[in-house]
């Protein structure tokens, strides 16, 4: 099964847009979309690994995400698949001869722990 049948979920990469903002000097952050492609989804196993840092309980969620090969992804993207907000934290890899590329994405969430 070649990796284009198992490209079988729609996910939107966005790219950070930084201006400064015109009263304050400071720098705003944006994310404006940079390509919407199919994607074969995985979630890294086990798919909710937990720590305790500092009191506050951080859920991180993996995910291992392959689609065609597209030129211009940077780290520094995230990737948005439904309501979920992720950040790249390896790749992109490429896969054969620019067949496709695979990238690692983690979804981070916190909450206060309950004393």
């Amino acid at each position: 099964m070649g990796l284009a049948s198992r490209l079988d979920t729609r996910i939107r990469i966005e790219r950070k847009v930084v201006t400064p903002d015109p009263l304050y000097g400071t720098e705003t952050v944006t994310w404006t979309e940079f390509a919407t492609v199919w994607a074969e989804v995985q979630d890294v196993l086990p798919s909710r690994a937990e720590r305790l840092a500092d009191s506050i309980v951080i859920a991180n969620r993996p995910a291992r995400i392959r689609m065609r090969h597209l030129a211009g992804i940077t780290p520094d993207m995230r990737v948005i698949i439904g309501t979920r907000v992720l950040q790249i934290v390896s790749g992109p890899a490429e896969i054969g001869r620019r067949e496709g590329i695979e990238l690692i994405v983690e979804q981070h969430s916190s909450e206060g722990a309950v004393p």
